[in-house]
């Protein structure tokens, strides 16, 4: 079962698929950020991971 891995809220497999990044972490989800913005959010956290 997939989960966020900044915040640790539960994600479907369909949504892991669309935005977990290549080593498949998830960092970024509806619940921590703005629909509009996961793919940015997401981005930002990598870098600075």
């Amino acid at each position: 079962m997939p989960v966020c891995d900044h915040c640790g809220s539960h994600v479907s497999e369909r949504f892991a698929r669309v935005f977990a990044d290549k080593n498949g972490q998830v960092l970024a989800c509806p619940n921590c950020s703005a629909n509009a913005g996961i793919a940015e959010v997401a981005r930002q956290r990598a870098r600075t991971a």
